[in-house]
């Protein structure tokens, strides 16, 4: 019997571990995707206690404890946090399998030096031994950056935002990690939403300009843009709750975007042929600046329409949605492609059955400008477990290319998500260590050592372009 998480964990051949304790161990961290708020890292947030720190705002661990029959109010409610940790270390010890049982003890091992398990019984031994070393100044939002082996953040960020704390982090020439901005441009392309309208205006207050038509509108955005590349940003993201369809003509446009401003009820097809013209027009300038544009689709938000209305969106209650319509994603790269303008892009579909479409979509758009210009994306969100890692990986070694892979991303909120990529680099070393081991690939090692340490870290840094 194997020790329980010990220096091996997941690493079941001699070149697994020699893989990952030679090559992969010890590389910085490049976090292109995350929704940490800069706000915490400029402040650098200290927190009162682990539940504070790991339960707040992590919907992960809230599905699970209502999954153990957990009252709401010990999950999202008014219990003291003791009370709180004390119910999510019961239902941790009954999540066998999940990688949550994972994550959370290697957060507790890297950050607590806590090597036991973590359970009901063990909850007020953990709760103590947490609190105290989170009393310590190396446990604040910097600090834990810093232990991370981070060197590059990309926040999630709005156009509208004004990107205030990104510029007091910048000062803090004590804090040697880059944090830039992503561009997330959601509430500008939800044109159905109930909130449209006022967002438009406080995109107006931000650019100082009047945004009366779609033309105003792409305007207000260019400018925002230049402002976002001016202070670091070269990635955007986009979380899409469709794939994309055909794209209205101009003049269509404009009358959806004047329907939308006046308040009146829009078609389906109308708000998505809205969605993806302006779309197609952001890809175009992202192009332009040499950005990277990332689509996250597949998601089915906000089921329970209940909980919606009592504790708001990203509470935990979305889910996989159907397959992509494939035609469609490809009919749109096809359309960027065919002028010249298709950015650097990075697919994300949260439906895992989508892996070997993707992985075939991939091939058709590749040229000689940047080495696996269009990529797969780490599996994502319900799929970044074990089983979810290795099955993105197989299909993406199958179908195109891993050693161009630009690797882990934490598209988390929690500042200890790092050791998710631990987990991810000791599944990488297991994959490759064992097709090495069974014979289906050599043991080459400089071209091993190039491929580790290029899926960790080197790739992303070569394909984000990131200022110095």
């Amino acid at each position: 019997m194997k020790a329980f998480m010990d220096e091996d964990f997941l690493l079941d051949t001699e070149c697994a571990r020699y893989l990952y304790h030679r090559y992969a161990e010890g590389t910085p961290i490049l976090d292109y995707h995350c929704h940490i708020d800069p706000k915490e890292i400029a402040q650098d947030k200290k927190f009162g206690n682990i539940t504070k720190l790991w339960l707040g705002g992590d919907h992960y661990k809230w599905r699970q404890m209502r999954s153990n029959g957990v009252e709401e109010y010990y999950i999202t409610g008014a219990a003291p946090d003791r009370e709180k940790f004390q119910k999510w270390a019961e239902t941790l010890g009954r999540l066998i399998g999940n990688p949550l049982y994972h994550w959370s003890h290697l957060e507790l091992k890297r950050y607590f030096g806590y090597d036991g398990c973590l359970n009901g019984e063990t909850a007020e031994k953990v709760w103590q031994l947490c609190n105290e070393k989170l009393r310590e100044p190396q446990m604040s939002a910097k600090g834990l950056i810093r232990q991370s082996g981070v060197s590059l953040i990309c926040t999630t960020d709005d156009p509208a935002d004004s990107l205030e704390w990104h510029k007091k982090i910048k000062e803090d020439k004590g804090f040697r990690v880059r944090v830039l901005p992503a561009w997330r441009p959601d509430k500008a392309m939800q044109i159905e939403a109930e909130g449209f309208f006022l967002y438009i205006r406080k995109l107006e207050e931000t650019c100082g300009v009047s945004i009366r038509s779609f033309a105003d509108l792409k305007d207000a955005l260019s400018v925002r843009m230049d402002y976002f590349h001016n202070m670091g940003c070269r990635v955007s993201d986009h979380g899409l709750d469709y794939v994309t369809h055909t794209p209205l003509p101009e003049e269509k446009t404009e009358a959806v975007f004047q329907n939308a401003l006046e308040g009146k009820c829009l078609g389906s097809t109308e708000c998505a042929g809205y969605k993806t013209a302006l779309l197609h027009f952001l890809g175009r300038e992202y192009s332009r600046r040499g950005w990277v544009m990332q689509l996250h689709y597949g998601c089915r938000r906000n089921n329970n329409k209940a909980m919606l209305a009592a504790l708001g969106p990203d509470t935990g209650f979305d889910c996989i949605g159907d397959y992509a319509p494939v035609s469609q994603l490809a009919g749109f790269l096809d359309g960027l492609a065919g002028e010249g303008e298709l950015p650097k892009t990075i697919l994300y579909s949260l439906n895992p059955n989508d892996n070997a479409a993707v992985g075939t979509l991939l091939g058709c758009f590749q040229d000689g400008s940047a080495a696996g210009k269009i990529q797969q994306g780490a599996a994502w969100w319900f799929n970044d477990h074990k089983d979810g890692m290795r099955r993105q990986m197989t299909s993406l070694a199958n179908l195109g290319m891993l050693a161009h892979f630009v690797g882990m991303l934490t598209d988390s909120r929690s500042f200890l998500s790092y050791t998710r990529h631990e987990y991810f680099r000791r599944i990488l070393c297991g994959l490759i260590g064992g097709w090495v081991e069974n014979g289906e690939y050599p043991f080459d090692e400089k071209a091993l050592e190039e491929m580790i340490k290029g899926i960790c870290y080197r790739n992303a840094v070569n394909y984000f372009q990131f200022p110095e």
